[in-house]
């Protein structure tokens, strides 16, 4: 056995030794009636940040008037540095790191030793005043500490080289996405990427808040998986006796809703698909849907503009973010120059593909199309005329667009619940909006004529019988519901960890999902 294959098993020997010897230290603390675990709570008066804020009123004082100051903090001992009769050691918590400086002679020998037996990665609580160092960093001076929790195992934080970046010491993508408490901990990266994921769905929240709609909540478990192309996954209800599917898509009861009386909803819900996982796609994520009643495509591409506008100000500062293309240089990417391009999805097909409509007008003519210009396709997934079209959108179109675009007029037979256009029954009234060449949202004027909806389904059906999985079922309750009548509708789907993705400049969707689905460890795949 190589050096190299015995290093993971000496590794973990050690970090079973290190285990071994802070458990013991734990039993030694019982022994002695002082466990760290028996503690409910810590006051604290102040946090790391507004400690070390050079513009805190504390600093503004002379340092006689400092020192009778009573500071509180309190987290993880990060860094120990043992001087004969002074410490100094550094303590993080979510707001950053602050230095502390503690002396023998103050606490006493036992205090100080046991201080100085402490852990890194030890959760401690500090009481003392703020000074500045020689060196001029500001510090908390303790004049007592508490043991608040022992840890066990080690955090492997991470290193700071001379211009004050922080390099994280798990480098390991999938021990990163596993053990996501040890990522946060010791990447700044990862914990400012998943921060601004939550305030994009709070940005999100409040501006739909703002205009007056709703938030709902509709059912996961559905008799009926529908309102998207996707397989779902299945699950026994043991009471019922009874299969159900867990929701692929928001559409179809927030549509009741509207047919309800309810003429502005929305929902920010977790949706599930059983297919493939990659950079982009995980099986369980969050989609953001909403329904506005007498609203047509056009309102809600103004919607659009003006709620990204308002969510990326919010988050990054600025109605505008950067986006590395694959040779490492950076475009700026501007969500204010509006209104955003309108580009028919034909149109960038022969703009970008030289493929002309015309050329598309059925399966055959384009399926020679492709050949022409050595398309790869398969027939087995692209055996109609509009998936067809939407590939060579995928491989052409998508990856230039950059700055924000409304593709437009998709093929009937990809978008079963869109209305089609008047002038050309064969498109529909449906938009993607792309930034960054990632599509970032999926709207339509939907279908509110129940005897169209139900050709559409029908001939889902028909895809789904000649083996097309992921094709739309027949949804007989929704169809009744339609016959209630619903008013003409504008409704909008947007994938939040895609959009979280282009706003952090993230690499991967499990960068932005605080615990993405991986496999069971140990398991291997086929």
């Amino acid at each position: 056995m190589s050096h190299q294959e015995q290093q993971p098993e000496e590794q973990q020997e050690q970090r079973e030794d290190q285990r071994a010897q802070r458990l013991a230290k734990l039993l030694r603390l019982r022994a002695r009636g002082k466990d760290p675990f028996r503690i409910e709570r810590y006051e604290r008066t102040h946090t790391a940040a507004q400690v070390t804020d050079p513009n805190a009123s504390h600093w503004s004082l002379p340092e006689e008037q400092r020192t009778a100051l009573r500071f509180s903090i309190a987290g993880r001992l990060t860094a120990h540095r043992s001087k004969g009769k002074v410490t100094f050691a550094d303590v993080r918590d979510e707001t950053g790191r602050v230095q502390i400086y503690v002396r023998r002679d103050e606490l006493g020998d036992e205090a100080f030793e046991a201080f100085n037996d402490l852990d890194l990665s030890d959760i401690i609580g500090v009481q003392g005043f703020p000074f500045t160092t020689r060196t001029g960093e500001p510090s908390i001076h303790v004049t007592e500490y508490t043991l608040l929790a022992k840890a066990l195992r080690p955090v492997p934080f991470g290193k700071m080289d001379d211009t004050g970046h922080v390099y994280s010491a798990l480098t390991d993508v999938e021990t990163r996405y596993r053990h996501r408490y040890l990522d946060l901990l010791s990447n700044p990266r990862s914990r400012e990427i998943l921060v601004k994921r939550s305030q994009i769905v709070s940005a999100m929240r409040r501006f739909l808040d703002s205009r007056g709609f709703l938030e709902v909540e509709t059912p996961v478990l559905q008799l009926v998986a529908g309102g998207a192309a996707a397989r779902p996954f299945l699950t026994h209800h043991n009471a019922l006796d009874y299969d159900f599917k867990l929701r692929i898509s928001l559409e179809l009861f927030l549509k009741r809703l509207i047919v309800g009386g309810m003429e502005k909803v929305y929902e920010i819900g977790r949706v599930f698909r059983n297919e493939g996982i990659d950079t982009r796609h995980n099986p369980e994520f969050t989609l953001m849907e909403l329904y506005q009643a007498y609203a047509n495509l056009e309102d809600i591409m103004d919607l659009v503009e003006e709620m990204y506008v308002a969510i990326c100000t919010e988050v990054n500062g600025a109605p505008r973010f950067s986006y590395r293309q694959k040779d490492g240089t950076e475009i700026l990417v501007d969500l204010a120059a509006r209104p955003w391009r309108r580009l028919s999805l034909l149109e960038g097909i022969q703009q970008y593909a030289g493929i002309p409509p015309q050329e598309l007008q059925t399966l055959e003519h384009a399926i020679a199309a492709c050949r022409r210009i050595d398309v790869p396709f398969d027939l087995s997934k692209e055996n109609t005329l509009g998936g067809l079209i939407e590939k060579l959108h995928e491989t052409y179109t998508q990856p230039h667009l950059i700055q924000p675009t409304f593709i437009t007029d998709f093929p009937l037979e990809t978008s079963p619940l869109a209305k089609k256009r008047p002038d050309n029954p064969g498109l529909t009234r449906r938009f993607e909006v792309y930034a960054a060449t990632q599509e970032l949202g999926n709207a339509f004027s939907e279908i509110n004529d129940p005897l169209d909806q139900r050709e559409r389904f029908e001939a889902q059906m028909r895809q789904r019988a000649a083996g097309d999985e992921e094709a739309h079922p027949m949804d007989e309750e929704f169809l009744m519901a339609l016959e209630y009548g619903m008013p003409p509708t504008g409704g909008l789907g947007v994938g939040i960890d895609r959009l979280a993705i282009v706003l952090t400049g993230a690499e991967s969707i499990r960068d932005v999902i605080l615990f993405p689905l991986m496999r069971p460890e140990g398991a291997r795949g086929g």
